[in-house]
């Protein structure tokens, strides 16, 4: 017998089967470039079905968005909060920077989708996100913020600018990193060394 419970069960396991097809058409289509029938073959799916869990492509690709940064916000949380008790400020900064390039680059499909078609979403989508975006741009100003207050950061540098310039550069790393040459972690400990020791005030831990 079909309980609504097992029922219920599968619908959200095909909601998410499409969620993550959605999130690869995207990240290797564009928003232009990706059609839901596209979609629901990599889903497995017939497209009428998609229809059931969404309306359009407008409201599957808001959600495609919204999952990728909470997804990179906990990840990111997550291993700032692994950082041993008593590490430096600018310890949990590299943790920062090493966790949004793997979310980028090995682990994050909804985060690479979210990178890649941003400049190409519909206005009021665009508008809705980056109030989401915002709230996750808020965990790397509390970092640096942490890190200027501890004299751990050069005090001449504006922190916006540093924390735009800093999230710029992770996320164009999709753009460029092919698997075969380097790494993910590879990239991430490159990208670590580049920014933390060009943000470190002399004599600042690990630097």
């Amino acid at each position: 017998m079909v309980t609504s419970a097992t029922r219920t069960r599968k619908s959200e396991q095909t909601r998410e089967r499409l969620l993550d097809a959605a999130a690869r058409v995207f990240r290797d289509k564009g928003y232009a470039g990706a059609r839901l029938s596209d979609i629901a073959e990599a889903a497995d799916m017939h497209t009428p079905g998609v229809y059931y869990y969404f309306g359009s492509k407008e409201d599957l690709v808001e959600e495609v968005l919204r999952v990728g940064v909470a997804r990179a916000a906990a990840f990111v949380a997550e291993r700032v909060a692994a950082v041993p008790d008593g590490a430096s400020a600018l310890d949990r900064l590299r943790a920062a920077i090493e966790g949004h390039v793997l979310m980028v680059l090995e682990i994050g499909d909804y985060t690479s989708a979210n990178i890649r078609i941003f400049g190409q979403l519909p206005d009021d989508i665009r508008q809705r996100h980056l109030a989401q975006q915002r709230a996750y741009g808020d965990l790397w100003r509390s970092l640096l913020e942490e890190a200027r207050a501890t004299g751990e950061l050069r005090a001449d540098l504006d922190l916006s600018v540093v924390r735009m310039l800093i999230l710029g550069a992770l996320n164009w790393t999709v753009e460029w990193h092919r698997p075969g040459a380097l790494s993910a972690g590879e990239v991430a400990r490159h990208a670590t060394a580049m920014i933390c020791e060009g943000l470190a005030a002399p004599g600042a831990p690990g630097t």
